[in-house]
């Protein structure tokens, strides 16, 4: 008998197109980490290999003040929006379905749905008269920014996470005269506590690598690593160039690895 089961896998040329498209993502990331090793300062002309580009990186001031605050301010995003995404999961999972909640879901994720410019643009417009009104030009801001921008990415997997637990769990702790917060203190956050930090090192990554949102808001002299990176660029693409972005990628990998092994279901 002929298995005529459907396999998207089985249909004609599917494997050349993903290899291509494999080829096409994965290959121009490959060129930058050789051409990080590149002995030359040529960003295409393969001169032989070494590492002098990244003790010179290293030794930029420049670049140690842009990493510095690019992870002061994602740290920082990153913690606000782990804990207001936390608050919103808990939100929308521990309460009965009403009519509204598609439409809570909805304006939670939407800085997922409305394209980033848009936002940058609202954020800028919205902080220019605080500024004005105020005279603070600190990096507060581009935290707030970066903030409400990652809380979406942070909601996900902490909203994944409440959705499966078992409500028994905190049903029998009121049933044993604890209090609401104990009960989320001692039975709810040690379980969602996985998600919490996967969600946490979702906003790091993307308030970390964030440019346009972060040109946008930024006051003189407050530039990123990406924003930093952005602007050498337009001069002239150099190898220094590569060197900090092959680091950026590895630990954009750790991250997501870390990611990976702590929100993937055991069995």
């Amino acid at each position: 008998m002929t298995d005529r089961t459907f396999a998207i896998a089985r249909l004609p040329g599917f494997a050349s197109i993903a290899v291509t498209v494999f080829i096409l993502l994965y290959l121009p990331i490959a060129m930058l980490v050789v051409f990080s090793f590149n002995a030359g300062d040529s960003v295409a002309i393969w001169e032989g290999f070494s590492l002098r580009w990244y003790p010179e990186a290293w030794q930029n001031e420049a670049v140690k003040q842009a990493t510095l605050r690019s992870l002061q301010i994602a740290t920082s995003a990153a913690i606000i929006a782990t804990a207001v995404a936390t608050m919103a999961a808990l939100g929308t999972t521990r309460r009965r379905q009403t009519k509204g909640q598609s439409f809570v879901y909805l304006m939670i994720n939407q800085p997922l749905m409305v394209p980033e410019i848009v936002t940058a643009v609202a954020l800028l417009i919205f902080f220019s008269s605080i500024k004005v009104a105020t005279g603070y030009q600190g990096l507060g801001y581009l935290v707030v920014a970066h903030a409400a921008f990652c809380t979406p990415f942070a909601y996900l997997p902490i909203r994944a996470r409440l959705a499966g637990m078992d409500l028994s769990l905190e049903t029998a702790s009121a049933d044993l005269y604890a209090t609401r917060w104990q009960t989320f203190r001692y039975v709810t956050l040690p379980l969602v506590m996985p998600g919490a930090i996967a969600g946490l090192m979702l906003a790091f990554v993307t308030s970390l690598d964030n440019v346009v949102i972060t040109l946008f808001v930024k006051s003189a002299g407050q530039d990123t690593l990406p924003t930093y990176m952005l602007a050498q660029i337009r001069r002239s693409v150099s190898a220094e160039v590569n060197a900090i972005s092959t680091l950026l990628l590895l630990l954009t990998v750790v991250l997501l690895t870390a990611f990976f092994l702590i929100t993937r279901k055991r069995t």
